[in-house]
């Protein structure tokens, strides 16, 4: 069906024709036509293409077009649309403009047409508007459409996924801002840790969930908060005195305006009437302890590990991933999450605290176990061996004694120094054994070992197995 926008039905006419056209020569009316489109083809009413004009850096094409049937120089899904054009010009009817795309050598050339007849003579003009630039325009702006689409899906499906985990985590949190205290969500943990109805505790204040008299702590907690980030938890009794929650709130602000996200714990995840002991004798361990989520990252920690490494608190530590403070980068937490997954423990495993780059660390030894659920935690048991190891009486010796003592070697030194240290061992190993097979008499010793005297008895002194002087052969 043709559109009737941009026809010449129902416009206003020049008024009198005959004083205005009737002296125009051909050359005004070529010129007219010129101007009218971006490109002009005369077309016979058998819709071949008898000439034209047009830009032939824009419409290169337009030479080779003559001669032909304008339905050979378009592509297939125009030519409904020329057809209907070239039936309304033999018929006479009123024109509307059409878009025909051009089939070029690049891409296809988009073109809005029209034909004006002329009374009394077999030819008509196919007056054209090049949409190339319209075409892109609305290409870009489909583009822009369909990203604006794409985020807005993205943001969706995040937003599913944050309100479900907001909706089944086992840990009461609010939203609340930070200017009125008043909450704005609240998730079901949450009305059950204050023992409230599902939605009551949206649209009231956070200060009124809690004792009259421990308010103002409250208070000052939350705007120490907004202005520090590392801020340590605060335990308050709820207003009915039931119970008491440890509190964890950091702030953010969106679309400029400042909020909390409020973490409460009852610490009812425990087992009953043993959290409580619990938690202090993890508190109060002379060896510093770390518990760990799934992800590695820290849950609890003990004193004694904040000394270790040298934070200012446990507080700061929490949600912080272990290895930043345990382990060589890319060694030892793998190493120990291979001997968790084979055995679910770890023994004994000799590691350091706090290595950088420019600092090998403290040498430490550890002790991991997890728990056996789909979603285990991992719990670190961390003894510093450096002291003992210097207060250990110096060897006569750098060399390793022992097998163990040269795997340890490992991540400590270069493979070519472990190289040479083995090879240390071994001498002094098989010089050790020929001893002893010989009931410690050196002159067979050397011969079993294929030595001179005098290289067994230099090899004994560089072992420290005996400060023997040579004897004469």
């Amino acid at each position: 069906m043709l559109t009737r926008k941009n026809s010449i039905e129902g416009k206003l006419h020049y008024g009198d024709f005959a004083g205005i056209f009737d002296d125009v020569d051909p050359d005004a009316a070529a010129k007219l036509s010129l101007i009218a489109g971006d490109i002009c083809l005369v077309l016979d009413l058998s819709g071949r293409i008898v000439g034209g004009s047009a830009d032939p850096k824009q419409f290169p094409e337009l030479e080779s077009w003559i001669g032909q049937d304008w339905q050979d120089t378009i592509t297939v899904e125009s030519r409904p649309k020329v057809m209907e054009l070239m039936g309304g010009a033999r018929e006479g009817k009123a024109q509307s403009w059409r878009q025909i795309n051009h089939a070029a050598a690049g891409a296809d050339i988009p073109v809005r047409y029209a034909i004006v007849t002329i009374e009394g003579c077999d030819r008509c003009l196919a007056l054209g508007r090049d949409m190339r630039e319209e075409a892109a325009l609305q290409q870009r702006f489909l583009q822009a459409q369909q990203a604006l689409e794409r985020d807005y899906m993205r943001l969706r499906q995040a937003e599913n996924r944050y309100r479900n985990l907001f909706e089944h985590m086992a840990e009461a949190v609010l939203m609340v801002e930070a200017d009125t205290y008043r909450i704005r969500e609240a998730n079901p943990a949450a009305h059950k840790a204050f023992d409230a109805k599902p939605g009551s505790l949206s649209g009231g204040k956070l200060p009124g969930l809690f004792a009259r008299s421990s308010r103002d702590a409250l208070v000052a907690y939350l705007g120490s908060v907004v202005a520090t980030a590392s801020v340590a938890p605060l335990t308050l009794p709820t207003a009915d005195g039931e119970a008491e929650l440890t509190m964890r709130a950091t702030s953010f602000r969106q679309r400029g305006k400042q909020f909390l996200l409020v973490r409460m714990n009852t610490g009812k995840n425990l087992d009953g009437d043993v959290a409580a002991p619990l938690l202090d004798v993890v508190r109060h361990m002379p060896d510093a302890f770390v518990l760990t989520d799934q992800h590695w990252n820290i849950v609890l920690a003990n004193s004694e590990f904040a000394d270790l490494i040298g934070a200012a608190s446990v507080e700061q530590l929490i949600g912080q991933a272990v290895s930043e403070y345990v382990g060589r980068p890319g060694i030892d937490i793998d190493l120990i999450r291979g001997q968790l997954a084979k055995h679910a423990v770890a023994r004994n495993v000799s590691t350091v605290v706090g290595a950088t780059d420019a600092h090998g660390g403290e040498p430490v030894e550890l002790s991991a176990v997890q728990t056996g659920d789909n979603e285990p935690f991992f719990g670190l048991v961390i003894r510093p061996v450096g002291r003992r190891m210097r207060d250990l009486p110096r060897a006569d010796t750098e060399s390793p004694r022992s097998v163990e003592q040269l795997t340890e070697m490992v991540g400590r030194m270069s493979l070519k120094e472990i190289v040479r240290e083995t090879s240390d061992l071994i001498e002094r190993l098989c010089i050790e054994e020929a001893l002893k097979h010989t009931s410690n008499n050196r002159a067979s010793a050397a011969e079993i070992l294929g030595l001179s005297r005098q290289s067994l008895y230099s090899k004994l002194h560089r072992h420290g197995l005996g400060n023997f002087v040579a004897e004469e052969d």
